[in-house]
């Protein structure tokens, strides 16, 4: 079943998933860094020069550091399934991402697993997984 548990816990889940796609668009790092849990990991098994990092503050300053590539970023998430049982879930969601790079337009599309966590009451990502589905690169503006 791709959507389990109480309402109230999936519907704060996706809006942890919209606040995270919200920051990534806006570059808001302080907002973009309070989706983690502080012992956090983020895994990009498709680029092995990144591989996993582990830490809320060590998430967000590769963040910080990557994102130079991605100016204009236009970031969209949405989830595909949300499973919530006590205070853990796990969720897959989809990206669409939209940028422009050496006057070349970029689309890429991807998919997330993802464990999300209620501490103190507030969903947060404990991990994260990035898989690249479909990529589309053209003349800027194409």
């Amino acid at each position: 079943m791709p959507y389990t548990g109480p309402f109230e816990d999936r519907l704060a889940i996706r809006e942890l998933l919209e606040t995270y796609a919200d920051a990534v668009t806006r570059c808001d790092a302080e907002a973009w860094g309070a989706t983690w849990a502080e012992d956090a990991q983020w895994s990009l098994p498709d680029y092995p020069e990144l591989g996993t990092t582990v830490g809320r503050a060590a998430i967000v300053a590769m963040w910080v550091e990557a994102m130079k590539s991605y100016p204009g970023i236009m970031f969209e998430a949405w989830p595909g399934s949300i499973e919530v049982e006590g205070n853990t879930a796990v969720m897959r969601s989809y990206t669409s991402e939209v940028y422009d790079q050496d006057g070349t337009t970029m689309r890429d599309r991807g998919v997330y697993e993802d464990t999300c966590v209620k501490i103190d009451g507030k969903w947060l990502f404990k991990s994260r997984s990035f898989r690249n589905i479909h990529r589309q690169h053209a003349p800027k503006g194409c």
